[in-house]
């Protein structure tokens, strides 16, 4: 698992990790109409010249059929727990999406909208929300849903700060209170702009059941097996690595499912998994290799799409440009080469980076170019106005020119402008990263045609953590993000505070970034945060303390034959979220 994403999941991040099996928890969308987006729909998955994946046979075991509209999801992975305390992993997260319900829903657009409540009122200074809950919810085992549950939830998280997820949303709550039945008070310490994001992911337990667990260890020990909640789905059967089957909540008080019930099987390996749906064995597979696009695209009754994920996938390659006045005094090494301390530099090699190669062979085209840490999958938040640097060798060359970097003795590699080193980089990147090395090959021709060196180097991700922070003990780094549905965290880790922290990756520091970075924790309003955060990604654009080349894309494929209604119209794609679940409905 990587560091810097483990970091992440722990201070609230939303992540995507599928090499490494982990990730944060996938966002719920309820199926309203979406809103205006910055993110183009989900579309069909282009062809791709590519090796088909070889087909080998799916696992034996499978979960007992239902009668009636049975759906089968494929997946790689099971869940590590039905815990949502102690959960790490994304298959299990995926299932509370399904079992639980939460006070906001995230919208397949990015914006929320109230769930378990009907109406909010939030005071003058933005500090204390009262929400009025919904009449009819019940869990599934019948009790009634109330305030006092809600409260519980929220004290429940806060105070175990063991939980490797769910603690960090509650850091602002200064008091959770149910006064009655139908009326949740919850009291922060101080206004913040993002509440909903904080709120998307506390799962509503029954505190019927949960307070008889809520005391220390007992909290993250609790099995949780039969998954009592609110949500659209009902837990009814588990094997750990073979199959969950979860039937359908048909009395759920906002998304009554159609289908009868959802079963997800765990196949070994990739190749399996996507033969399981082109011989029926499964109707929908989450993820696959993009070389199995064209194999798929030319099966039966078999439809592939592709669009942004649900969490977006950030490929950066990062800078290590800590000023030495900056480098931790405890744990830092500061071997970064000098000439990457100047922005010019960091822009030439922008300038001879072409993204557009780097998608077409490491995702067979399904991906988006990058432009900074805010990817185009979080909507609103991504300045889309901006300009990113055009491919261009001559420009690039033209650049270090004219700051002094010349090759002074004629063997293909730039100088210091003082003559004392060689512009000769390390580039390393984790070693769980199948499509690294080919990428390497790329910036090493490319970089290599504007006079630049590297040289390259696989590194296991725990030896490549403490090379990277705080030690920043390197040059370049090739590595990725998952993102939160709101920026916050991510724009946090350019700040000048998280250097010695180890948060920040790149040693990067800019007083007015900072400064801006403090401004949008607090700011108010929608629009004036936007444009906040719109200026502070110009400014990380212009600096280059990172390259992004591109946004990964979800790639996901169905069965035509067997249901109808899988949500691929919408600004993100994710099959497998309650948002297509509730929905869909057997083909005739």
């Amino acid at each position: 698992m990587k560091h810097r994403l483990l970091i992440l999941m722990m201070l609230a991040a939303l992540l995507a990790l599928a090499a490494c099996g982990g990730a944060a928890p996938p966002p719920t969308a309820a199926p309203e109409q979406p809103q205006e987006s910055s993110q183009a729909a989900p579309t069909e998955a282009p062809a791709a010249e590519a090796p088909a994946a070889a087909a080998t046979e799916a696992p034996a075991t499978e979960a007992p059929a239902a009668a009636g509209g049975t759906v089968r999801i494929g997946w790689n992975g099971s869940p590590d727990t039905l815990n949502p305390g102690a959960a790490l992993l994304e298959e299990s997260f995926t299932l509370y999406e399904m079992a639980y319900d939460t006070i906001y829903d995230l919208q397949l657009d990015g914006s929320y909208t109230l769930t378990l409540a009907d109406s909010v009122d939030i005071s003058d200074d933005n500090t204390v929300y009262t929400f009025h809950i919904r009449d009819g919810v019940k869990f599934h085992d019948g009790t009634p849903m109330t305030a006092k549950d809600l409260a519980f939830s929220y004290n429940f998280y806060q105070q175990h700060e063991d939980f490797p997820y769910l603690n960090s949303y509650t850091g602002y709550f200064e008091s959770v209170e149910a006064p009655d039945d139908k009326t949740l008070v919850l009291t922060l310490t101080e206004a913040i702009p993002n509440l909903e994001s904080q709120l998307v992911f506390l799962y509503v337990l029954p505190e019927h059941i949960w307070s008889a667990v809520a005391e220390g260890d007992a909290a993250a020990e609790f099995a949780n097996d039969q998954m009592i909640g609110t949500g659209p789905f009902k837990m009814v059967e588990y094997k750990q690595n073979e199959f969950v089957r979860m039937a359908a909540n048909k009395d759920h008080f906002l998304t009554p499912p159609k289908v009868d019930e959802v079963v997800f099987q765990t196949f070994a390996n990739p190749d399996a998994l996507v033969q399981a749906v082109v011989t029926g064995q499964v109707d929908m597979i989450t993820e696959m290799p993009k070389t199995a696009v064209p194999t798929l695209r030319n099966a039966e009754n078999v439809k592939v799409v592709n669009g942004a994920p649900l969490s977006p996938n950030i490929r950066d390659i990062m800078f290590n440009v800590v000023d030495p006045d900056n480098c931790p005094a405890e744990d830092g090494v500061c071997s970064g080469h000098p000439a990457l301390r100047d922005r010019t530099v960091r822009q030439a090699l922008a300038h001879a980076t072409d993204k557009q190669t780097m998608i077409d062979v490491a995702l067979l085209g399904l991906g988006t170019p990058g432009l900074t840490l805010v990817a185009d999958g979080l909507g609103v938040w991504y300045n889309k106005d901006l300009k990113d640097y055009d491919f261009n060798i001559a420009t690039a060359n033209q650049m270090l020119d004219d700051a002094g970097y010349k090759d002074a003795d004629g063997d293909g590699v730039r100088d210091m402008p003082d003559g004392s080193r060689p512009l000769s980089f390390r580039l390393n990147w984790p070693n769980d990263i199948s499509e690294a090395p080919r990428l390497a090959d790329l910036l090493k021709d490319t970089w290599g045609q504007a006079g630049i060196k590297l040289e390259p180097q696989a590194f296991d991700p725990d030896a490549l953590t403490s090379v990277c922070c705080p030690a920043f003990d390197y040059d370049v780094i090739m590595w990725g993000w998952g993102s939160d549905p709101d920026p916050a965290f991510l724009l946090s880790v350019m700040t000048t505070d998280e250097i010695p922290t180890g948060f920040s990756e790149t040693g990067y520091s800019n007083p007015e970034f900072d400064k801006l970075y403090a401004e949008q924790a607090t700011a108010a309003d929608d629009e004036q945060r936007r444009q906040i955060i719109y200026e502070m990604q110009r400014i990380v654009l212009e600096d280059v303390p990172y390259i992004i080349p591109y946004y990964d894309q979800a790639v996901q494929a169905y069965r035509t034959d067997r249901f109808k209604g899988w949500i691929i119209d919408a600004p993100k794609l994710s099959l497998q979220d309650t948002t297509s679940l509730t929905v869909i409905e057997p083909v005739q």
